[in-house]
């Protein structure tokens, strides 16, 4: 009976870095020469367009996902989400705590979660979302990989690869893509691939290698945007009021997104500190809760400093990071004034909290 089919995606790092890509080259050569998965090479993730070759190439993949990426598993998983490459999420051992105190920690911390509005028209495959940064050693992706073909028990498979213009083409495997596939400048080179035979056992043979198909193109661009994840998102909308720079929109079913993410602002993650789910995403940030690492929220992180150091809370930071690039814009610093609504009001039942009373320090203040 056959099985589901696996693909192996691996995003590449932006930037050179020779370390990096001898990481990738290697993931991708090995598994060629083993043919335990399809494989397919883009460009990064968070840098690509919705309409870029390398994105409308992913969404025409059927199937189970592997996806190999230098992000954290929340932000790649996410950035799939909003660009329709849509899948339930499943989990790789991998993204698990090394510890029992961890996932003691980690439990603890999805109990206490809000529950999201959750992503929608879901189809019924799996993507496991694995950050390249857990280990420089490409056998613990391999590993990885051949028991989660295993889980899904692919039979049969032929290898394809789709690279970025910064792609090596030492002879990985290559096929077509998709007839209805946009070129939008791009040229390819294609060679035809002969699926792997099956053995006596069950498992794939290795196959010879063939010509790569070699993606030729512009550069991808850096990009800065949020991204929502949809498991935590409340749809409460104050992303919404305080972003002053139309990056935010809702859709027909009067759910919050993204709507403009090249208005946002380089470098700026205020919308994200003000999130009271911590549903908003920068996957490029410093900060490992701003970029979508699993834990506790951004304002306990800003908290914790602030006791230790001085340090400005979240909502500060966030009003103050918000001025700077209103006044970059030539327009007027707003401070607390706009965007920030005490969360507790009209909720008597509620009993104040901290938030309350950080929101009544700020209103106090001479910003």
């Amino acid at each position: 009976m056959a099985g589901r089919k696996l693909t192996v995606v691996i995003s590449q790092a932006p930037g050179k870095n020779p370390v990096k890509r001898q990481l990738e080259e290697e993931i991708a050569t090995r598994l060629m020469l083993s043919g335990t998965a399809e494989v397919s090479i883009v460009p990064h993730l968070y840098d690509l367009t919705a309409d870029h070759t390398g994105m409308l190439w992913l969404k025409s993949l059927k199937g189970d996902l592997v996806v190999l990426g230098w992000l954290y598993p929340r932000a790649i998983r996410w950035v799939l989400d909003r660009n329709g490459v849509k899948g339930k999420e499943a989990e790789s051992k991998l993204n698990l705590a090394d510890s029992d105190d961890q996932d003691e920690e980690q439990e603890a911390i999805e109990a206490d979660a809000p529950q999201g509005i959750g992503a929608v028209n879901v189809p019924n495959r799996l993507i496991y979302a694995i950050d390249l940064r857990n280990d420089p050693n490409p056998q613990t992706y391999l590993d990885e990989i051949k028991r989660l073909a295993e889980v899904v028990s692919v039979p049969l498979v032929q290898l394809s690869g789709l690279f970025g213009s910064s792609a090596p083409t030492n002879g990985f495997h290559s096929a077509p893509a998709p007839a209805s596939r946009p070129t939008n400048g791009v040229s390819s080179h294609h060679a035809a691939v002969t699926p792997a035979e099956p053995t006596s056992n069950g498992a794939a043979a290795s196959m010879p290698p063939t010509a790569p198909v070699v993606i030729e193109g512009t550069d991808v661009r850096r990009r800065w945007y949020p991204v929502i994840d949809y498991s935590r998102c409340t749809n409460c909308m104050e992303c919404l009021d305080f972003c002053l720079f139309g990056v935010y929109g809702v859709d027909l079913l009067d759910r919050i997104l993204v709507e403009q993410e090249d208005n946002c602002k380089k470098g700026c993650p205020a919308c994200s500190r003000v999130c009271p789910a911590n549903a908003i995403v920068f996957p490029e940030h410093k900060t490992p809760a701003i970029a979508g690492a699993a834990g506790g929220a951004v304002e306990d992180f800003k908290i914790d400093l602030s006791k230790l150091f001085g340090a400005p809370s979240a909502l500060e930071m966030a009003v103050l990071e918000r001025d700077v690039e209103l006044v970059a814009d030539g327009r007027t610093a707003v401070g607390t004034a706009v965007g920030l609504p005490k969360r507790q009001s009209g909720s008597s039942e509620k009993p104040r909290d901290a938030l309350d009373d950080l929101m009544d320090g700020l209103d106090s203040l001479d910003l």
